[in-house]
Protein backbone atom coordinates (compact mmCIF):
# COMPACT_ATOMS: atom_id res chain seq x y z
CA UNK A 1 0.00 0.00 0.00
CA UNK A 2 1.37 3.41 -1.01
CA UNK A 3 2.05 5.89 1.81
CA UNK A 4 -0.23 8.67 0.65
CA UNK A 5 -3.50 10.17 1.81
CA UNK A 6 -6.45 10.46 -0.53
CA UNK A 7 -9.20 13.08 -0.53
CA UNK A 8 -12.31 12.43 -2.66
CA UNK A 9 -14.45 15.43 -3.56
CA UNK A 10 -18.15 14.49 -3.43
CA UNK A 11 -19.87 17.62 -2.15
CA UNK A 12 -21.60 18.85 -5.31
CA UNK A 13 -25.30 18.67 -6.11
CA UNK A 14 -24.75 17.85 -9.77
CA UNK A 15 -27.50 20.08 -11.16
CA UNK A 16 -26.77 18.99 -14.72
CA UNK A 17 -27.93 15.49 -13.80
CA UNK A 18 -31.45 16.97 -13.48
CA UNK A 19 -32.22 14.72 -10.53
CA UNK A 20 -33.10 14.94 -6.84
CA UNK A 21 -30.57 12.17 -6.21
CA UNK A 22 -27.04 13.39 -5.38
CA UNK A 23 -24.82 13.04 -8.43
CA UNK A 24 -22.35 10.65 -6.80
CA UNK A 25 -25.18 8.23 -5.91
CA UNK A 26 -26.24 7.68 -9.51
CA UNK A 27 -25.34 4.12 -10.38
CA UNK A 28 -22.90 2.56 -12.79
CA UNK A 29 -23.25 -1.24 -13.16
CA UNK A 30 -25.38 -1.42 -10.01
CA UNK A 31 -23.15 0.60 -7.67
CA UNK A 32 -23.12 4.36 -6.90
CA UNK A 33 -20.41 6.29 -8.77
CA UNK A 34 -18.71 7.26 -5.52
CA UNK A 35 -18.33 3.57 -4.65
CA UNK A 36 -15.76 3.14 -7.42
CA UNK A 37 -13.65 6.14 -6.38
CA UNK A 38 -13.50 4.85 -2.80
CA UNK A 39 -12.86 1.26 -3.88
CA UNK A 40 -9.87 2.24 -6.01
CA UNK A 41 -8.57 4.68 -3.37
CA UNK A 42 -8.49 1.90 -0.78
CA UNK A 43 -6.16 -0.04 -3.06
CA UNK A 44 -3.60 2.74 -2.44
CA UNK A 45 -4.22 4.12 1.02
CA UNK A 46 -5.57 3.52 4.51
CA UNK A 47 -6.24 7.26 4.90
CA UNK A 48 -9.22 8.06 2.67
CA UNK A 49 -11.35 11.15 3.30
CA UNK A 50 -14.60 11.88 1.47
CA UNK A 51 -15.77 15.50 1.37
CA UNK A 52 -19.56 15.86 1.43
CA UNK A 53 -22.12 18.65 1.48
CA UNK A 54 -25.22 18.15 -0.70
CA UNK A 55 -27.42 15.51 1.03
CA UNK A 56 -24.32 14.54 3.00
CA UNK A 57 -26.09 12.18 5.41
CA UNK A 58 -27.69 10.23 2.59
CA UNK A 59 -24.41 9.88 0.71
CA UNK A 60 -22.53 8.77 3.82
CA UNK A 61 -25.19 6.21 4.74
CA UNK A 62 -25.02 4.69 1.29
CA UNK A 63 -21.24 4.41 1.36
CA UNK A 64 -21.22 2.90 4.84
CA UNK A 65 -23.09 -0.08 3.37
CA UNK A 66 -19.93 -0.90 1.40
CA UNK A 67 -16.93 0.47 3.34
CA UNK A 68 -15.59 0.81 6.86
CA UNK A 69 -12.82 3.13 8.06
CA UNK A 70 -13.57 6.02 5.69
CA UNK A 71 -13.27 9.60 7.03
CA UNK A 72 -16.24 11.81 6.14
CA UNK A 73 -16.10 15.60 6.44
CA UNK A 74 -18.70 18.22 5.63
CA UNK A 75 -17.51 21.14 3.51
CA UNK A 76 -18.13 24.61 4.91
CA UNK A 77 -19.86 25.46 1.68
CA UNK A 78 -21.35 28.72 2.90
CA UNK A 79 -17.99 30.27 3.75
CA UNK A 80 -15.61 28.29 1.55
CA UNK A 81 -17.35 27.04 -1.61
CA UNK A 82 -15.47 25.47 -4.52
CA UNK A 83 -12.90 22.73 -4.95
CA UNK A 84 -10.29 24.63 -2.94
CA UNK A 85 -12.72 25.13 -0.10
CA UNK A 86 -13.51 21.41 -0.14
CA UNK A 87 -10.00 20.41 0.97
CA UNK A 88 -9.71 23.03 3.70
CA UNK A 89 -9.72 21.78 7.26
CA UNK A 90 -8.43 18.30 6.39
CA UNK A 91 -5.15 17.11 7.88
CA UNK A 92 -3.76 14.27 5.75
CA UNK A 93 -1.91 11.47 7.50
CA UNK A 94 0.91 11.15 4.97
CA UNK A 95 3.43 13.41 3.22
CA UNK A 96 1.60 13.19 -0.09
CA UNK A 97 -2.11 13.65 -0.73
CA UNK A 98 -3.98 12.66 -3.88
CA UNK A 99 -7.19 14.58 -4.62
CA UNK A 100 -9.80 12.62 -6.59
CA UNK A 101 -13.30 13.39 -7.81
CA UNK A 102 -16.30 11.32 -6.77
CA UNK A 103 -17.83 11.58 -10.24
CA UNK A 104 -15.05 9.67 -12.02
CA UNK A 105 -16.33 6.07 -11.74
CA UNK A 106 -13.89 4.70 -14.35
CA UNK A 107 -10.77 5.60 -12.36
CA UNK A 108 -8.37 2.69 -11.75
CA UNK A 109 -5.87 2.15 -8.95
CA UNK A 110 -3.12 0.99 -11.30
CA UNK A 111 -3.11 4.37 -13.00
CA UNK A 112 -3.32 6.29 -9.73
CA UNK A 113 -0.08 4.58 -8.63
CA UNK A 114 1.70 6.43 -11.44
CA UNK A 115 1.32 9.72 -9.53
CA UNK A 116 4.34 8.76 -7.42
CA UNK A 117 6.67 11.33 -8.97
CA UNK A 118 9.11 13.59 -7.14
CA UNK A 119 7.31 16.93 -7.35
CA UNK A 120 5.43 19.41 -5.20
CA UNK A 121 2.41 18.86 -7.45
CA UNK A 122 1.76 16.04 -9.89
CA UNK A 123 -0.97 17.11 -12.28
CA UNK A 124 -2.95 14.73 -14.48
CA UNK A 125 -3.13 15.81 -18.11
CA UNK A 126 -4.79 14.53 -21.28
CA UNK A 127 -3.16 14.51 -24.69
CA UNK A 128 -6.11 15.20 -26.97
CA UNK A 129 -6.55 15.65 -30.68
CA UNK A 130 -8.93 18.50 -29.92
CA UNK A 131 -8.83 20.15 -26.48
CA UNK A 132 -11.80 22.44 -27.10
CA UNK A 133 -13.66 23.05 -23.84
CA UNK A 134 -10.73 22.07 -21.60
CA UNK A 135 -8.32 24.18 -19.62
CA UNK A 136 -4.89 24.06 -21.28
CA UNK A 137 -1.67 22.96 -19.60
CA UNK A 138 1.55 24.53 -20.84
CA UNK A 139 4.56 22.23 -20.39
CA UNK A 140 8.21 23.21 -20.79
CA UNK A 141 11.19 20.89 -20.27
CA UNK A 142 8.97 18.25 -18.70
CA UNK A 143 7.45 20.58 -16.09
CA UNK A 144 4.12 22.37 -15.86
CA UNK A 145 4.73 26.07 -16.42
CA UNK A 146 1.19 27.38 -16.75
CA UNK A 147 -2.46 26.41 -16.75
CA UNK A 148 -5.01 28.58 -18.49
CA UNK A 149 -8.75 28.38 -18.92
CA UNK A 150 -9.94 28.31 -22.52
CA UNK A 151 -11.70 31.67 -22.25
CA UNK A 152 -8.45 33.27 -21.08
CA UNK A 153 -6.11 31.52 -23.55
CA UNK A 154 -4.17 33.28 -26.32
CA UNK A 155 -4.23 31.98 -29.89
CA UNK A 156 -0.97 30.07 -29.36
CA UNK A 157 -2.29 28.61 -26.12
CA UNK A 158 -5.53 27.53 -27.78
CA UNK A 159 -3.44 25.50 -30.20
CA UNK A 160 -2.11 23.42 -27.27
CA UNK A 161 -3.86 20.04 -27.02
CA UNK A 162 -2.62 19.14 -23.53
CA UNK A 163 -5.59 19.50 -21.18
CA UNK A 164 -6.17 19.42 -17.44
CA UNK A 165 -7.67 16.05 -16.38
CA UNK A 166 -8.62 17.35 -12.92
CA UNK A 167 -6.73 15.00 -10.57
CA UNK A 168 -3.79 16.27 -8.47
CA UNK A 169 -1.22 14.95 -6.05
CA UNK A 170 0.16 17.53 -3.61
CA UNK A 171 3.03 17.64 -1.22
CA UNK A 172 1.04 17.78 2.02
CA UNK A 173 3.22 20.48 3.59
CA UNK A 174 2.75 22.74 0.56
CA UNK A 175 -1.00 22.07 0.52
CA UNK A 176 -1.52 22.96 4.17
CA UNK A 177 0.61 26.09 3.91
CA UNK A 178 -1.06 27.27 0.71
CA UNK A 179 -4.76 26.65 1.37
CA UNK A 180 -5.10 29.68 3.72
CA UNK A 181 -3.70 31.86 0.92
CA UNK A 182 -6.43 30.96 -1.58
CA UNK A 183 -8.71 33.77 -2.67
CA UNK A 184 -12.27 33.75 -3.94
CA UNK A 185 -11.73 36.90 -5.97
CA UNK A 186 -13.38 35.55 -9.11
CA UNK A 187 -16.72 35.65 -10.89
CA UNK A 188 -18.04 32.59 -9.05
CA UNK A 189 -16.78 33.76 -5.63
CA UNK A 190 -15.36 30.28 -5.07
CA UNK A 191 -12.02 28.89 -3.91
CA UNK A 192 -10.40 26.88 -6.69
CA UNK A 193 -7.89 24.06 -6.28
CA UNK A 194 -6.38 25.06 -9.64
CA UNK A 195 -5.15 28.29 -8.01
CA UNK A 196 -2.76 26.13 -5.99
CA UNK A 197 -1.08 25.14 -9.25
CA UNK A 198 -0.53 28.77 -10.20
CA UNK A 199 0.70 29.48 -6.68
CA UNK A 200 3.27 26.67 -6.89
CA UNK A 201 4.48 27.88 -10.30
CA UNK A 202 4.97 31.41 -8.94
CA UNK A 203 7.00 29.97 -6.05
CA UNK A 204 9.26 28.07 -8.43
CA UNK A 205 8.11 24.68 -7.18
CA UNK A 206 8.47 21.54 -9.29
CA UNK A 207 5.21 20.59 -11.02
CA UNK A 208 5.19 17.39 -13.04
CA UNK A 209 2.54 16.52 -15.64
CA UNK A 210 1.28 12.94 -15.75
CA UNK A 211 -0.32 11.91 -19.01
CA UNK A 212 -3.33 9.74 -18.17
CA UNK A 213 -5.83 7.59 -20.04
CA UNK A 214 -8.78 9.74 -21.10
CA UNK A 215 -11.26 6.89 -20.62
CA UNK A 216 -10.24 6.31 -16.99
CA UNK A 217 -10.56 10.00 -16.14
CA UNK A 218 -13.95 10.53 -17.77
CA UNK A 219 -16.14 12.69 -15.52
CA UNK A 220 -19.90 12.25 -15.25
CA UNK A 221 -21.90 15.48 -15.30
CA UNK A 222 -25.09 14.42 -17.08
CA UNK A 223 -27.30 11.40 -17.73
CA UNK A 224 -25.62 11.13 -21.12
CA UNK A 225 -22.20 10.92 -19.45
CA UNK A 226 -23.63 8.36 -17.04
CA UNK A 227 -24.87 6.18 -19.88
CA UNK A 228 -21.60 6.40 -21.80
CA UNK A 229 -19.57 5.57 -18.69
CA UNK A 230 -21.72 2.56 -17.91
CA UNK A 231 -21.14 1.15 -21.41
CA UNK A 232 -17.38 1.44 -20.84
CA UNK A 233 -17.65 -0.14 -17.40
CA UNK A 234 -19.83 -2.97 -18.69
CA UNK A 235 -17.31 -3.73 -21.41
CA UNK A 236 -14.57 -3.94 -18.77
CA UNK A 237 -16.58 -6.36 -16.65
CA UNK A 238 -17.46 -8.61 -19.59
CA UNK A 239 -13.95 -8.51 -21.03
CA UNK A 240 -12.53 -9.91 -17.79
CA UNK A 241 -15.07 -12.74 -17.67
CA UNK A 242 -14.43 -13.59 -21.32
CA UNK A 243 -10.70 -13.80 -20.57
CA UNK A 244 -11.52 -16.23 -17.75
CA UNK A 245 -13.30 -18.58 -20.17
CA UNK A 246 -16.94 -17.57 -19.86
CA UNK A 247 -18.88 -17.90 -23.12
CA UNK A 248 -21.12 -14.95 -23.99
CA UNK A 249 -23.54 -14.72 -26.87
CA UNK A 250 -23.77 -11.13 -28.17
CA UNK A 251 -21.98 -9.58 -25.16
CA UNK A 252 -23.24 -6.08 -25.99
CA UNK A 253 -26.77 -7.21 -25.07
CA UNK A 254 -25.75 -8.65 -21.68
CA UNK A 255 -25.81 -6.63 -18.43
CA UNK A 256 -23.60 -7.71 -15.52
CA UNK A 257 -23.40 -5.70 -12.30
CA UNK A 258 -20.35 -5.02 -10.17
CA UNK A 259 -20.09 -7.81 -7.59
CA UNK A 260 -21.30 -10.67 -9.81
CA UNK A 261 -19.12 -13.79 -9.85
CA UNK A 262 -18.99 -16.17 -12.81
CA UNK A 263 -16.84 -19.29 -12.58
CA UNK A 264 -16.11 -22.43 -14.55
CA UNK A 265 -17.42 -23.16 -18.03
CA UNK A 266 -20.50 -20.99 -17.88
CA UNK A 267 -22.55 -19.77 -20.84
CA UNK A 268 -24.36 -16.44 -20.77
CA UNK A 269 -26.76 -15.89 -23.67
CA UNK A 270 -27.99 -12.64 -25.17
CA UNK A 271 -30.28 -10.33 -23.19
CA UNK A 272 -29.32 -11.79 -19.79
CA UNK A 273 -29.12 -9.56 -16.69
CA UNK A 274 -26.93 -10.67 -13.77
CA UNK A 275 -27.60 -8.42 -10.78
CA UNK A 276 -26.33 -7.76 -7.28
CA UNK A 277 -24.00 -10.35 -5.79
CA UNK A 278 -25.11 -13.27 -7.92
CA UNK A 279 -22.76 -16.22 -8.35
CA UNK A 280 -22.85 -18.39 -11.47
CA UNK A 281 -20.79 -21.59 -11.51
CA UNK A 282 -20.67 -24.02 -14.45
CA UNK A 283 -24.15 -22.94 -15.47
CA UNK A 284 -26.01 -21.98 -18.63
CA UNK A 285 -28.09 -18.81 -18.40
CA UNK A 286 -30.36 -18.57 -21.42
CA UNK A 287 -31.80 -15.65 -23.37
CA UNK A 288 -33.50 -12.80 -21.47
CA UNK A 289 -33.16 -14.41 -18.05
CA UNK A 290 -32.71 -12.24 -14.93
CA UNK A 291 -30.62 -13.48 -11.99
CA UNK A 292 -30.55 -11.27 -8.88
CA UNK A 293 -28.57 -11.91 -5.68
CA UNK A 294 -28.79 -15.64 -6.28
CA UNK A 295 -26.48 -18.64 -6.65
CA UNK A 296 -26.60 -21.08 -9.57
CA UNK A 297 -24.26 -24.06 -9.62
CA UNK A 298 -24.26 -26.76 -12.32
CA UNK A 299 -27.66 -25.53 -13.46
CA UNK A 300 -29.46 -23.92 -16.37
CA UNK A 301 -32.11 -21.23 -16.36
CA UNK A 302 -34.34 -19.79 -19.05
CA UNK A 303 -35.00 -18.57 -21.57
CA UNK A 304 -36.95 -15.82 -19.81
CA UNK A 305 -36.59 -17.16 -16.29
CA UNK A 306 -36.31 -14.98 -13.21
CA UNK A 307 -34.22 -16.05 -10.23
CA UNK A 308 -34.83 -13.61 -7.40
CA UNK A 309 -32.82 -12.83 -4.24
CA UNK A 310 -32.02 -15.59 -1.80
CA UNK A 311 -32.34 -18.42 -4.30
CA UNK A 312 -29.75 -21.23 -4.27
CA UNK A 313 -30.09 -23.37 -7.38
CA UNK A 314 -27.87 -26.47 -7.60
CA UNK A 315 -27.93 -29.14 -10.31
CA UNK A 316 -31.32 -27.87 -11.41
CA UNK A 317 -33.17 -27.10 -14.65
CA UNK A 318 -35.33 -23.97 -14.66
CA UNK A 319 -37.17 -23.51 -17.94
CA UNK A 320 -38.95 -20.59 -19.58
CA UNK A 321 -41.12 -18.37 -17.41
CA UNK A 322 -40.02 -20.00 -14.16
CA UNK A 323 -39.61 -17.64 -11.20
CA UNK A 324 -37.95 -18.42 -7.89
CA UNK A 325 -37.55 -16.39 -4.69
CA UNK A 326 -35.70 -17.60 -1.58
CA UNK A 327 -35.83 -21.06 -3.13
CA UNK A 328 -33.30 -23.78 -2.34
CA UNK A 329 -33.46 -26.26 -5.19
CA UNK A 330 -31.15 -29.26 -5.37
CA UNK A 331 -31.39 -31.51 -8.44
CA UNK A 332 -34.86 -30.30 -9.44
CA UNK A 333 -36.61 -29.96 -12.80
CA UNK A 334 -39.07 -27.09 -13.27
CA UNK A 335 -39.68 -26.79 -17.00
CA UNK A 336 -42.00 -23.85 -17.41
CA UNK A 337 -44.59 -21.38 -16.11
CA UNK A 338 -43.95 -21.90 -12.41
CA UNK A 339 -43.49 -19.80 -9.26
CA UNK A 340 -41.36 -21.28 -6.48
CA UNK A 341 -41.05 -18.92 -3.52
CA UNK A 342 -39.88 -19.55 0.06
CA UNK A 343 -39.31 -23.23 -0.54
CA UNK A 344 -36.85 -26.10 -0.29
CA UNK A 345 -37.07 -28.84 -2.93
CA UNK A 346 -34.77 -31.86 -3.01
CA UNK A 347 -33.22 -33.97 -5.77
CA UNK A 348 -35.16 -36.03 -8.28
CA UNK A 349 -38.28 -33.92 -7.93
CA UNK A 350 -40.18 -32.78 -11.04
CA UNK A 351 -42.31 -29.64 -10.85
CA UNK A 352 -45.15 -29.60 -13.36
CA UNK A 353 -46.17 -26.63 -15.49
CA UNK A 354 -48.22 -23.99 -13.70
CA UNK A 355 -47.16 -24.99 -10.18
CA UNK A 356 -47.28 -22.28 -7.52
CA UNK A 357 -46.06 -22.17 -3.93
CA UNK A 358 -48.67 -19.96 -2.25
CA UNK A 359 -46.28 -18.47 0.30
CA UNK A 360 -48.01 -15.23 1.32
CA UNK A 361 -51.32 -14.70 3.13
CA UNK A 362 -51.17 -10.91 2.95
CA UNK A 363 -49.42 -10.61 6.30
CA UNK A 364 -46.77 -13.32 6.64
CA UNK A 365 -44.62 -15.51 4.41
CA UNK A 366 -44.67 -19.29 4.82
CA UNK A 367 -42.45 -22.12 3.62
CA UNK A 368 -43.02 -25.11 1.39
CA UNK A 369 -40.73 -28.11 1.84
CA UNK A 370 -40.72 -30.83 -0.82
CA UNK A 371 -38.57 -33.94 -0.48
CA UNK A 372 -36.85 -36.25 -2.95
CA UNK A 373 -38.38 -37.95 -5.99
CA UNK A 374 -41.66 -36.07 -5.79
CA UNK A 375 -43.68 -35.80 -8.99
CA UNK A 376 -45.82 -32.68 -9.00
CA UNK A 377 -48.54 -32.62 -11.64
CA UNK A 378 -49.35 -29.50 -13.64
CA UNK A 379 -51.43 -26.67 -12.19
CA UNK A 380 -50.70 -27.54 -8.56
CA UNK A 381 -50.88 -25.02 -5.73
CA UNK A 382 -49.04 -25.60 -2.46
CA UNK A 383 -50.71 -23.49 0.25
CA UNK A 384 -47.83 -23.02 2.68
CA UNK A 385 -46.81 -24.03 5.23
CA UNK A 386 -46.75 -27.60 3.92
CA UNK A 387 -44.24 -30.46 4.09
CA UNK A 388 -44.20 -32.99 1.27
CA UNK A 389 -42.12 -36.06 2.11
CA UNK A 390 -40.10 -38.21 -0.33
CA UNK A 391 -41.60 -40.39 -3.06
CA UNK A 392 -44.91 -38.54 -3.34
CA UNK A 393 -47.18 -38.10 -6.37
CA UNK A 394 -49.28 -34.92 -6.56
CA UNK A 395 -52.08 -35.17 -9.09
CA UNK A 396 -52.49 -32.44 -11.67
CA UNK A 397 -54.78 -29.60 -10.66
CA UNK A 398 -54.43 -30.26 -6.93
CA UNK A 399 -54.51 -27.65 -4.17
CA UNK A 400 -52.28 -28.96 -1.39
CA UNK A 401 -53.28 -27.57 1.99
CA UNK A 402 -51.62 -30.05 4.33
CA UNK A 403 -48.61 -32.30 4.75
CA UNK A 404 -48.22 -35.39 2.56
CA UNK A 405 -46.55 -38.56 3.82
CA UNK A 406 -43.97 -40.65 2.02
CA UNK A 407 -45.31 -42.81 -0.79
CA UNK A 408 -48.77 -41.18 -0.93
CA UNK A 409 -50.78 -39.92 -3.91
CA UNK A 410 -52.44 -36.58 -3.22
CA UNK A 411 -55.51 -35.57 -5.28
CA UNK A 412 -58.07 -32.81 -4.90
CA UNK A 413 -59.83 -33.01 -8.26
CA UNK A 414 -63.61 -33.18 -8.28
CA UNK A 415 -65.27 -36.19 -9.91
CA UNK A 416 -65.81 -35.59 -13.64
CA UNK A 417 -69.40 -34.96 -14.76
CA UNK A 418 -70.84 -35.19 -18.30
CA UNK A 419 -74.24 -33.94 -19.46
CA UNK A 420 -75.21 -35.16 -22.88
CA UNK A 421 -76.40 -32.49 -25.37
CA UNK A 422 -75.88 -29.55 -23.00
CA UNK A 423 -74.09 -27.47 -25.66
CA UNK A 424 -77.23 -27.35 -27.78
CA UNK A 425 -79.44 -26.64 -24.80
CA UNK A 426 -77.23 -23.68 -23.85
CA UNK A 427 -76.53 -22.18 -27.28
CA UNK A 428 -79.32 -23.64 -29.35
CA UNK A 429 -78.98 -25.75 -32.47
CA UNK A 430 -77.10 -23.53 -34.91
CA UNK A 431 -77.43 -25.89 -37.88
Amino acid sequence: MVNKSIIILAAGAGTRMKSKLPKVLHKISGKPMLYYSIKEALELSDDVTVVLFHQAQKVQQQMEKFFDGINYVIQDHENYPGTGGAVMGITPKYEKVLVLNGDMPLIQADELKKFDLDATIVMSVLELQNADGYGRVIIENGNVKKIVEQKDASQSELAVTTANAGIYQFDTKFLLESLPKLSNNNAQKEYYITDLVEMAINQGKVLKPLIVNEENFKGVNSKLDLSESEVIHQNRIKREFLKQGVIMRLPDTIYIEEGVIIEGESIIENGVSLLGNSKIVNSHIKTNTVIEDAILIDSDAGPMARVRPGSEIIGTHLGNFVETKKAKLNGVKAGHLTYLGDCEIDEGTNIGCGTITCNYDGINKYKTIIGKNVFVGSDTQFVAPVNIEDDVLIGAGSTVTGDVKKGELYLTRSKAKKIDGYFYKHFGNKK
